[in-house]
């Protein structure tokens, strides 16, 4: 880099003006830059003391006493929003902040195998080629098996992802196929599963405690709060196509806006007639008739 640097003892003033001009633009460049980063370190520490707060809320009714909390359905209801609501706010916390150091691995809890009695259904990832880079042919050592439970209505199994591990015997390379991707990262339900949760419950209009009674029916119980975690999470992974609906909906310049009030209970008052009142609302633009 310094070879091509231009001797200031040989330039005159017009070179040397446009010498400065060109280092005072690299310098402006830095200067935005800087200011973006600046402004994005900003966003992400308020984002992430807001995200705090709110969670730091929730827990508090979570794990506060059972006299402060609302019993029956309405308390099974408003217990599920807010485990969907923690499981939601930790994720994002979790991808404000990066990756987890390396000093501090966070702590997984270990989770029951699924049922043996369950049918499998078996996935298998290859590598394109089993030959090595240097010419020799892989032999295969072993498999790594990642289950997922799956659900078709009435009826669970289990995905069995087994990804077979190929090693080169001259240069001792191993070669795997890489693991698929999955909406929750190391989580035991598929992607079927996860639908029929979400749909169940936003389309169907079935709390995720009615859920619970038709999975243990179906042969697996699935505790609610595991449900509500789900929910949480796969909200933060749709936020994207969130945002691209209301950019389309924006997109139009006539819109038709409906708002259904409803009467949510108060996590702070045990009394079933104290309580919120929110909108719900509903965005029409008319191009595509409702049937």
């Amino acid at each position: 880099m310094n070879a091509h640097r231009p001797n200031l003892d040989d330039l005159d003033a017009h070179a040397l003006r446009e010498q400065v001009r060109a280092l005072m633009a690299q310098l402006g460049e830095k200067d935005q830059v800087l200011v973006r980063q600046q402004q994005e370190i900003l966003y992400k520490d308020t984002k992430i003391a807001q995200l705090t707060h709110e969670i730091a809320g929730l827990r508090r009714y979570q794990f506060g006493k059972k006299g402060e909390r609302l019993s029956g359905e309405q308390g099974s209801l408003l217990d599920e929003t807010v485990t969907a609501d923690i499981a939601a706010i930790e994720l994002e916390l979790e991808q404000l902040r990066g990756a987890p150091s390396i000093s501090q691995p966070k702590q997984q809890p270990k989770r029951a195998a699924l049922p043996p009695e369950l049918p499998r259904i078996e996935h298998r990832h290859e590598p394109d080629s089993t030959t090595c880079t240097c010419g020799c042919q892989l032999r295969r050592i072993g498999e790594d098996v990642a289950e997922k439970l799956d659900y078709v209505p009435g009826v669970f199994s289990v995905e069995r992802h087994i990804r077979g591990k190929w090693a080169c015997k001259q240069c001792q390379t191993l070669v795997q196929a890489p693991v698929p991707a999955h909406v929750i990262d190391k989580g035991m339900a598929s992607t079927g599963l996860l639908a029929q949760v979400l749909v169940a419950k936003y389309a169907d209009h079935l709390p995720l405690y009615r859920q619970e009674k038709i999975f243990e029916r179906a042969g697996m119980k699935l505790a609610r709060s595991t449900m509500a975690e789900w929910v949480g999470a796969c909200g933060v992974q749709l936020q994207p196509l969130a945002d691209a609906l209301r950019e389309a909906l924006l997109a139009h310049r006539v819109m038709h806006a409906d708002e259904t009030p409803v009467q949510m209970c108060h996590r702070s008052s045990n009394n079933p007639h104290l309580g919120v009142r929110t909108i719900s609302w509903t965005v029409y633009t008319g191009i595509n008739p409702i049937a």
